[in-house]
């Protein structure tokens, strides 16, 4: 008898949209520049999963060598302009826009494996992968649909969408020498990092916030950023 799929990692894919899918609302809640947004969802998640990583790196001994710290680093750097394009282009298009651009990830990862790694992908990835951008469309798309045009905030998401690609391209390989929760705490930790020297960089503030932003800052990190990045 053939072996039977295993159905955790699906369900953690269904998990992991849905926190995701709650990430535009939280941006707008927060009505903050998007790299200041960045910054406090993955430096609160960093903070909220550092006792679990200690825990984990201290009972099961986990090392982090030089050679295995290039790819989290990348995947952070990645992690930190895929986030601040992204909340940025919420200020400036729909949050309909946003999501379908923005997730335009998968089309990327195909297009870069194909042309730069050689990979061969089966018709059947191509198949679900048009389904897929196709129910986006639908879906997501019915503003785009009624206007258009490209404008910033459009431009914004689907370069977030390209950065979006690097990550999972670099986690990819990443995931191949650390465990799913290392790699993603120290991916956090360099973006956190990346987002706080752009945000410094650009004078934007990080206090003075309403109320109603931090708790949108704290819900992106709890739900989108520990639900959603670890799950997926």
């Amino acid at each position: 008898m053939p072996a039977k799929q295993p159905i955790l990692p699906y369900l953690a894919l269904i998990m992991g949209i849905i926190c995701l899918s709650f990430s535009a609302m939280f941006g707008k809640w927060a009505n903050a520049p998007g790299p200041v947004i960045g910054f406090y969802r993955i430096g609160l998640a960093t903070l909220i999963l550092l006792p679990v990583f200690l825990y984990r790196k201290h009972k099961n001994g986990v090392k982090l060598p030089k050679s295995v710290l290039l790819l989290p680093i990348l995947g952070g750097i990645f992690t930190a302009f895929d986030h601040g394009t992204w909340n940025s282009s919420l200020r400036y298009t729909s949050a309909a826009n946003a999501t379908l651009l923005g997730n335009t990830a998968p089309l990327w990862v195909a297009l870069f494996s194909w042309l730069i790694f050689r990979q061969k992908l089966r018709g059947l990835f191509w198949l679900g992968l048009a389904l897929a951008l196709g129910g986006a469309v639908t879906v997501l798309g019915s503003d785009f649909i009624q206007h258009p045009s490209i404008g910033l905030g459009d431009l914004l998401a689907m370069a977030a969408g390209v950065f979006y690609a690097g990550y999972f391209l670099v986690t990819e390989r990443g995931r191949q020498k650390l465990d799913t929760l290392s790699y993603v705490w120290l991916v956090d930790l360099i973006a956190a990092f990346t987002l706080l020297l752009i945000t410094l960089g650009f004078k934007l503030p990080l206090t003075g916030y309403p109320t109603q932003s931090y708790l949108a800052f704290l819900g992106a990190a709890l739900v989108s950023q520990v639900g959603g990045y670890l799950s997926i």
